[in-house]
């Protein structure tokens, strides 16, 4: 008798694009709030948001020359999100994202606990993509995990585009990340998501049990 390899396929992630010369909503968050960007001076607060033991990472991020956006509320910080400009790491699907100049990538946002269902993620999105809008770039990714709906909601109030989804199947000890187009999107913007995510392939295989053993 033969034994069949389990497979264990999902959809793990949403892809979302926005064009910067396209016209975004100005959002208004439900409880009075500045939005900034910050620098390291902002690392003792980040290193409290973010839950960190020590500011090594923030400074690492700043040194690298990724940029800190941030909102706050009567004086405390409420909500920050993050952008690079040339790559990064991919959160749990271990991909390393790399773009082209003109391209941002926003990621690690949060609102703390305290100040969810207040519209804060989304202001400070639309708040991000105003700022962004005032240099050289000419579009911004953004992505989410597919069950967490509030961010998705909040990413599509901001304005973005879902334009994909990415999908792990588990074979074994490999698992193969590929990328799933959302209805009535162009191919060419698909490849797009191909290049930026997989390195213009359309599937990579990374060794799933590496990565628990790392986790």
């Amino acid at each position: 008798m033969m034994l069949s390899a389990e497979t264990d396929s999902r959809k793990a992630g949403t892809v979302w694009v926005l064009n910067l010369d396209e016209p975004a909503p100005e959002i208004a968050p439900r409880v009075a709030a500045t939005f900034r960007q910050v620098g390291p001076d902002a690392a003792a607060q980040l290193v409290q948001a973010m839950q960190l033991d020590s500011p090594a990472e923030i400074h690492r991020r700043f040194e690298a020359g990724q940029s800190c956006y941030t909102a706050w509320v009567g004086g405390e910080l409420a909500s920050y999100g993050w952008v690079s400009f040339d790559e990064e790491l991919v959160g749990e699907l271990h991909l390393r994202l790399r773009l082209l100049p003109g391209e941002a990538y926003i990621w690690d946002c949060q609102t703390l606990p305290a100040y969810r269902q207040n519209r804060l993620y989304s202001a400070l999105l639309a708040y991000m993509l105003a700022e962004l809008r005032g240099g050289p770039l000419c579009r911004t990714w953004i992505g989410a995990s597919r069950d967490n709906l509030p961010s998705q909601r909040g990413i599509a109030s901001a304005g973005f585009h879902r334009v994909a989804d990415l999908t792990v199947t588990r074979l074994l000890a490999l698992r193969q990340v590929g990328v799933e187009a959302r209805p009535n999107v162009p191919d060419k913007l698909v490849q797009e998501v191909r290049r930026v995510f997989l390195g213009d392939r359309d599937k990579i295989w990374q060794e799933a049990l590496a990565m628990v053993k790392r986790h």
